[in-house]
């Protein structure tokens, strides 16, 4: 695999090249569930608090947007794998925000960790019937 990535350790980035990318990439794809979550399966209170976070550019939630590729809990600590339309997007920090902030007022909830997921890459075809139904509100056609 050719190419280079950024990886954030804690104030300092380490970049990594070619076969180094290869391993980083193949262990990360091991370790993460197929993305994303089918539809039917993403129920339940961190879901639907999700369900409340809206894109920042259009008012529509980032799960009918379907930027959310799944959501686990171990203990206090709730893990967002999260996708962007596009690896520029001027709102990434806002978003992280929202999630984090949201999810935190949740009972049991006391950490949120936001992990950016770029494979599979997001797709209008992500977005759910109702995110359909509302983008055709707003005069957006798909």
């Amino acid at each position: 695999m050719t190419g280079t990535a950024v990886r954030e350790c804690g104030s300092a980035s380490v970049r990594l090249y070619g076969d180094e990318l290869s391993a980083l990439t193949q262990s990360r794809a091991d370790a993460l569930p197929s993305y994303p979550v089918p539809a039917e399966e993403r129920t339940g209170p961190l879901w639907d608090a999700l369900r409340e976070v809206m894109d920042p550019e259009i008012p529509i939630s980032l799960v009918d947007l379907g930027l959310i590729y799944g959501v686990r809990q171990e203990g206090t600590t709730v893990e967002v794998d999260l996708t962007f339309t596009a690896t520029a997007c001027p709102c990434m920090a806002f978003i992280h925000f929202d999630i984090q902030d949201r999810l935190r007022r949740e009972c049991g909830v006391a950490e949120v960790k936001v992990n950016e997921v770029w494979t599979p890459a997001w797709t209008k075809a992500r977005i759910s019937h109702e995110g359909r139904e509302m983008l055709k509100t707003m005069g957006v056609s798909m």
